[in-house]
C-alpha cells in the first residue's frame, strides 16, 4: 500500500499575505487566509451552497490545517460568513472566534438552525438509501455548535483588539445586517507595519433599520465584495409601493399574500415597511403573520442590540412595537399553528421562511395556494437558478416542488428592489472617496462578470491596482 502524502510544508510568507479561498469569483462560502510570519487567521468562514453533494464535499475538506489556524474573524452571521465554522472547530481549530456583539448572538440562533438542517438532510439520505452502510453523517451537529459558541469572543465597533501578537484589528459597521461589519487590520511585517481593510458585505444607502455603512477605512489592501458591482437596484420606494399595490390586488380577489423571506435581514425589512403601510393606508387592514421560529429568535436579538440600530428603530422596540409583533403582525412558533394558518380561509400576508422556497414552512403555503388564481407568491429575494423560487418565475403552467408538478395558476410577482447588498452607485459612493488611498484592491463575493465590470469602473476612477482573484490566489499586502 502507498503510504499516505505528507502533510505540505507550513508556509511562512517574509511579508504579509492573504489567500483567496472562498467566494472568489462567486458569493459563495466566504474564506480569505492571512498570514503574518507564521501566524495564520481566517477572515470568515463560509457555508459553501450550490449541488448537494459538489457542495458537501467542499465544506468538508479545507485547504489548509484547521489546527494550525490561530484565530478567526468574522463580518457577519450570514451563514455564506460563518455557516461552516462547526466544521472548522470539529477538525481542531481550538482558537478564538471574534465578532461584533450582535453577530455573537446571532450566531446561536443561524449556526443552530444549521446543524438541525445538516442533521434532517443526514437523516433523509439515509432514508432515501434505505439505511445503506456506510451511514451519511451529518456535515456538523449541536455537539458542535456549542463548542463554537466556548470560542467566540466578542468585540464592540470601534475598539482595536489583538488577534495574535502580529495581527490587530477593529470593526466598522458595515450596514448589511444587524452586527455586520468591515474589518481593518494592522499587520506587523518584518519590515513596517500594513493595514488590510475587508468590505465583509457593504450594505446600501439610505435603508432603513440599521445605521448606515461607515466611511470605508483606506488600506494598503482593500478587499470588497462585489455581488452587485454592475448593477442598479431599483429604487426601495417603487419596490415598497409596488409590494403594496400586489397586496392590495391579492385582497379585491379574497386571497392570500405569500411572501417568502429569509429569516435574517430580509424578514425584518419587509415586516417593517408592511407596517408603515398599515399605519399610512396603503392597504386594507388584514392579519399578517410570520410564520418562521428561526425570524421570531431573530427578533429577538434585535430587541437585545438597540444600539445597532437606526434611533426610529431602536425607540419603536423600547416602546414595545414594530419588529417583535404587535402593530398587527404575528409571529406563528408552534408547527401545528402553522399548519393550521396554510388553511386558513380569508385573506391575509403570510411570511415565511426560505426565501427562495426550496425548504421550510412557505412549501406548505405554497401548496395551499399554488393552485388558486385569487393569490399572490410575491418574491422578495433574488431566486438562484434550480431553485422552486426561480422555477415558480418561469412562464409555464406548472411548478414542481416536493417531487411532483403542480398547476401553477398563482399570481407570482418579482420585486428585486429589497436587496440589502451595495449596487454599483453604491460602490461609486463608498469607494470613490478612496481613489489615491489604497495600494491594492481584491474584489470578491461576486459571479466573475460583475467583479470584472466593478474592476473597470474602479480603474476609471483611478485605482491603479485592482484584481478579481481565483481560488487559491494570493496577494502580498503592501
Amino acid at each position: 500500500m502507498t503510504p499516505p502524502a505528507p502533510p505540505p510544508e507550513p508556509h511562512h510568507p517574509t511579508e504579509p499575505t492573504l489567500t483567496f479561498w472562498g467566494a472568489a469569483g462567486s458569493v459563495s462560502g466566504s474564506m480569505h487566509l492571512l498570514e503574518v510570519g507564521n501566524h495564520k487567521v481566517l477572515l470568515d468562514c463560509g457555508l459553501n451552497q450550490g449541488k448537494r453533494e459538489e457542495a458537501r464535499q467542499r465544506n468538508a475538506h479545507f485547504p489548509f490545517h484547521p489546527n494550525q489556524i490561530d484565530a478567526v474573524v468574522l463580518s457577519h452571521a450570514h451563514i455564506d460568513h460563518c455557516g461552516n465554522l462547526p466544521t472548522l472547530v470539529r477538525q481542531g481549530f481550538a482558537g478564538p472566534i471574534y465578532c461584533t456583539p450582535p453577530t455573537r448572538d446571532l450566531l446561536r440562533v443561524m449556526l443552530h438552525d444549521s446543524a438541525k438542517i445538516q442533521e434532517e438532510d443526514a437523516a433523509h439520505l439515509n432514508i432515501a438509501r434505505n439505511y445503506a452502510e456506510p451511514w451519511v453523517q451529518p456535515l456538523y451537529s449541536q455537539v458542535d455548535v456549542e463548542q463554537v459558541f466556548r470560542q467566540v469572543v466578542q468585540v464592540p465597533y470601534g475598539r482595536v483588539a489583538e488577534a495574535t501578537r502580529s495581527v490587530q484589528f477593529k470593526f466598522v459597521e458595515a450596514g448589511h445586517i444587524l452586527g455586520s461589519a468591515m474589518v481593518l487590520i494592522t499587520a506587523t511585517g518584518p519590515d513596517r507595519e500594513r493595514t488590510l481593510c475587508f468590505s465583509g458585505d457593504m450594505g446600501r444607502r439610505g435603508m432603513p433599520i440599521l445605521k448606515p455603512t461607515a466611511p470605508v477605512p483606506p488600506a494598503d489592501l482593500l478587499v470588497c465584495e462585489s455581488t452587485y458591482g454592475n448593477r442598479l437596484h431599483r429604487s426601495f420606494e417603487e419596490t415598497v409601493e409596488q409590494l403594496y399595490a400586489a397586496i392590495r390586488d391579492t385582497v379585491a380577489r379574497g386571497g392570500k399574500a405569500l411572501i417568502p423571506a429569509f429569516s435574517l435581514g430580509r424578514t425584518q425589512l419587509i415586516i417593517h415597511v408592511l407596517q408603515l403601510g398599515l399605519r399610512a393606508g396603503k392597504f386594507p387592514h388584514l392579519p399578517i403573520f410570520v410564520d418562521s421560529p428561526l425570524a421570531s429568535e431573530v427578533a429577538e436579538v434585535y430587541r437585545a442590540h438597540p444600539d445597532s440600530l437606526s434611533a426610529d428603530i431602536a425607540q419603536a422596540l423600547r416602546e414595545g412595537h414594530g419588529l417583535l409583533g404587535g402593530d398587527g403582525v404575528n409571529y406563528v412558533r408552534d408547527f401545528e399553528q402553522s399548519t393550521l394558518l396554510a388553511t386558513r380561509p380569508g385573506p391575509a400576508v403570510v411570511i415565511a421562511s426560505s426565501g427562495m422556497c426550496d425548504a421550510g414552512r412557505v412549501q406548505q403555503h405554497l401548496k395551499q395556494i399554488v393552485d388558486d388564481p385569487r393569490c399572490t407568491v410575491i418574491l422578495v429575494s433574488f431566486q438562484a437558478p434550480g431553485t422552486t423560487g426561480r422555477r415558480l418565475l418561469e412562464n409555464k403552467p406548472t411548478v414542481r416542488f416536493q417531487g411532483r408538478d403542480w398547476n401553477k395558476w398563482v399570481e407570482v410577482v418579482h420585486l428585486d428592489g429589497f436587496s440589502g447588498h451595495a449596487d454599483r452607485d453604491d460602490f461609486l459612493a463608498y469607494l470613490g472617496p478612496l481613489a489615491g488611498k489604497v495600494g491594492k484592491v481584491r474584489l470578491i463575493h461576486g459571479e466573475r462578470e460583475q467583479a470584472l465590470a466593478l474592476s473597470d469602473t474602479l480603474r476609471d476612477l483611478g485605482f491603479a491596482d485592482v484584481g478579481v482573484p481565483a481560488p487559491g490566489d494570493r496577494v502580498v499586502i503592501g
